[in-house]
């Protein structure tokens, strides 16, 4: 039976646009064990790994999914070809924000900023990295934004304690020969 679940989760992580967290693994399987879904993950990983083959599982936004190996990126790119997601310096800026201080409305984006967020907010949420938590409670009830699973996929990370602190981002900086600016501090330090 193990092996059969296996497969399963390995065509089901196969098929998935995004990762996939163990509950909704459990879910679909309708199991309510899940030592037995992660002993298949692990399976799956060791047997990856033991093969060295062109992919890997990946554990990313709180789930797994099977991702290809970075020393193949450039092959894999000549046959894609797609756009590389770019993000600008301001949208980046703003997504820093929302990311390290979720739960967070526009004003609170704006004022650290110090310019108008609106069209960089809704290009984020178009681009699924950020979405709508609620309104909150207050006159004008604004829209709440924190990021999403897709952001956590896109930075490749678990999960939101992943985000660097604001150490390493100044150690970052130094290496760089560059500091963070007062404004920025602000973000990291309120």
């Amino acid at each position: 039976m193990m092996e059969n679940i296996k497969n399963i989760i390995e065509a089901l992580l196969f098929v998935s646009g995004s990762s996939l967290t163990i509950d909704r693994i459990k879910s679909v399987l309708a199991l309510n064990d899940t030592k037995e879904i992660k002993d298949a993950l692990s399976a799956l990983s060791d047997e990856y790994e033991a093969r060295k083959g062109g992919f890997y599982l990946h554990e990313v936004a709180g789930g797994y999914q099977i991702r290809t190996r970075p020393e193949y990126t450039k092959w894999i790119k000549l046959l894609i070809r797609t756009k590389s997601v770019r993000i600008s310096r301001p949208a980046l800026e703003t997504l820093a924000i929302v990311a390290y201080k979720q739960p967070v409305i526009r004003s609170d984006v704006e004022n650290i900023r110090g310019v108008d967020c609106g069209g960089i907010l809704r290009t984020l949420l178009e681009r699924k990295l950020i979405r709508i938590l609620g309104r909150k409670e207050m006159p004008g009830r604004p829209l709440i934004y924190a990021t999403t699973r897709q952001f956590l996929e896109m930075f490749d990370l678990k999960d939101l304690k992943e985000l660097p602190t604001p150490e390493e981002i100044e150690k970052l900086g130094n290496t760089a020969d560059t500091q963070l600016s007062p404004e920025q501090k602000t973000l990291f330090n309120e």
